[in-house]
């Protein structure tokens, strides 16, 4: 059970002086050792409403100098390890131990007070204030009166010395994802911040950006500091970035192990408890005709901005064409134009030769066009609903399921359950709510309901995105059994190796512009990720 810890807001300085940073914006640099053990955690045990364990008898150590990687799939319980640490939920029995003190981390400021900081992967700024502002804002020592000029300079001097380039005038609306990025770690690294966890923190970065991350944050642990990103499916990343890897499956540790030991089939396989081939079977389909031909089509943002700018291009049946970008580019609002979710401003969609800029998105649907949305929650499905009326959705107009107006329940039930079994969905059945899902089993029951429809041209943005890797490889698998068949399929993805490995075509797209067509054989990652970053078009 829990011991009676140190208080952080209450107990004396002396009491906790090793565990504290000095005070002043450069209290990460502290003069530690690399691989002194800075932070503790034994024995951690949290467990949720209706009995779910979320971490086990968990014993996580962090060390000076080091970046030391959380590993493991949807719900092992590494967000609920560092939301402990980071003091946004309390254990209900273990340790923390920092410099030789048992202390008790309360809430955030709690924890920025021991000198961990957190970056979440959903931002957490306020976009209609500078990039000075929200870096400053809430810090312990601002004065009433605020020297925006000396925290300017101390702060440029910080992003300096990481080689974070930053433009603190910039109001933070204005900012890509990187630039988003890096204005959350230099600020908990100027509230004071030596250990520094990061989630997921490259499912958004090109192969530039995330090579210059992974630079910055080789840096910090010269330095001293120490970094944890936790982790679901970048397997490559934590190879080349970590100094050591500890893997969380069902709420337990399974394995700690030095990075140049490891691999990645044996980090999968210890990440799902059984062997992952990491083999996509990919089999060559003679593409057909054509199903979606885009021309010359336009479209705004949600911000009256235009954000879609004359894109053209074609699917043929049985091909994967794949968008490569990074969130904000256009991707998003060119899937809802497609689908009928947004007018397009100008040019002409055509699904089997038949301009459908006007068709409503009922009939699109009835037409053979599947639709897979980025948003899991918030469009692919409605929380409250059991899995058999999420079914439902897509199928209250089929012939199949509906009579005179009154659906067949009995039917939509039994095919959800037969969805269950087909796609692994884990889950009691079809009477279980779409909210008490992992992300990785709601994307299988929202594709499940999609490829019910029997689509002709499949619309799927960010398939596998937050995913781990057995839930990953079964999405992409099912998307390759259907180009097998010769279903059309747009992918949308902001994962550059899944959208090389899956396509036949590769289209980069920047700010709302294809940066050009390749083929599969011309498309090479560092090629696409410069277009990405709208360095080059194909042309150059």
């Amino acid at each position: 059970m829990l011991r009676s810890p140190v208080n952080v807001t209450s107990t004396s300085p002396q009491a906790i002086q090793t565990a504290r940073p000095v005070a002043g914006p450069y209290s990460h640099f502290m003069d530690l050792s690399k691989g002194e053990k800075i932070l503790e955690m034994r024995g951690i045990t949290k467990i949720f409403s209706g009995g779910v364990v979320a971490n086990d008898q968990v014993d996580f150590d962090i060390r000076a100098g080091e970046i030391h990687a959380l590993l493991g799939e949807n719900g092992a319980g590494k967000s609920t390890l560092m939301h402990i640490l980071s003091g946004l939920i309390e254990p209900d029995e273990g340790e923390i131990i920092i410099g030789g003190q048992q202390v008790r981390i309360g809430s955030p400021q709690d924890a920025l007070k021991l000198g961990i900081g957190m970056v979440h992967q959903h931002r957490k700024l306020i976009p209609a204030h500078s990039v000075l502002e929200n870096i400053i804002i809430g810090h312990p020592r601002t004065p009433i009166i605020l020297n925006k000029h000396k925290a300017k300079k101390e702060i440029s001097q910080l992003a300096q010395s990481f080689g974070f380039e930053i433009d603190l005038d910039a109001k933070v609306w204005q900012l890509d994802a990187s630039e988003a990025q890096v204005v959350e770690i230099v600020k908990v690294l100027y509230l004071g911040a030596r250990i520094l966890i990061l989630d997921e923190p490259t499912s958004t970065l090109t192969p530039p950006e995330t090579e210059q991350l992974m630079s910055s944050l080789k840096s910090m642990v010269k330095q001293g500091l120490a970094v944890v990103p936790f982790i679901t499916h970048k397997l490559p990343v934590v190879l080349d970035i970590s100094d050591r890897i500890t893997i969380l499956r069902n709420g337990k540790i399974v394995d700690h192990i030095l990075t140049e030991k490891a691999d990645e089939k044996w980090l999968a396989r210890k990440m799902v408890g059984k062997e992952t081939l990491f083999d996509l079977h990919r089999t060559e389909v003679e593409l057909g005709q054509e199903i979606l031909k885009v021309v010359d089509l336009s479209a705004m943002n949600n911000k009256g901005f235009q954000a879609v700018k004359g894109v053209s291009f074609s699917v043929r049946e049985g091909e994967i064409f794949g968008i490569a970008g990074v969130s904000g580019n256009g991707q998003f609002e060119l899937a809802e134009v497609l689908m009928g979710l947004r007018k397009p401003t100008q040019g002409a969609i055509f699904f089997q030769g038949k301009d459908i800029k006007r068709t409503s998105i009922k009939k699109r649907w009835s037409l053979g066009i599947g639709y897979v949305p980025a948003e899991r929650i918030e469009v692919g499905s409605v929380a409250d609903f059991s899995l058999g009326d999420n079914m439902a959705i897509n199928l209250y107009f089929n012939d199949n399921y509906c009579k005179w107006g009154i659906l067949n329940f009995k039917k939509i039930y039994q095919d959800t359950e037969a969805s269950i079994r087909e796609f692994s969905i884990k889950t009691p059945g079809h009477r279980a709510k779409a909210k008490e899902m992992s992300g990785g089993n709601l994307q299988k029951l929202i594709l499940a309901r999609v490829i019910s429809c029997r689509p002709r041209l499949l619309i799927v943005n960010l398939p596998t995105q937050g995913l781990d890797v057995g839930a990953g490889e079964f999405v992409q698998n099912k998307l390759l059994e259907l180009k097998k068949q010769g279903v059309a399929i747009l992918l949308i993805s902001e994962d550059l190796d899944e959208t090389l490995s899956l396509s036949d075509s590769v289209a980069p797209i920047y700010e709302g512009q294809l940066m050009g067509i390749l083929s599969r054989a011309e498309a090479d990652k560092q090629k696409v990720g410069r277009m990405m970053a709208g360095m080059v078009r194909s042309s150059e």
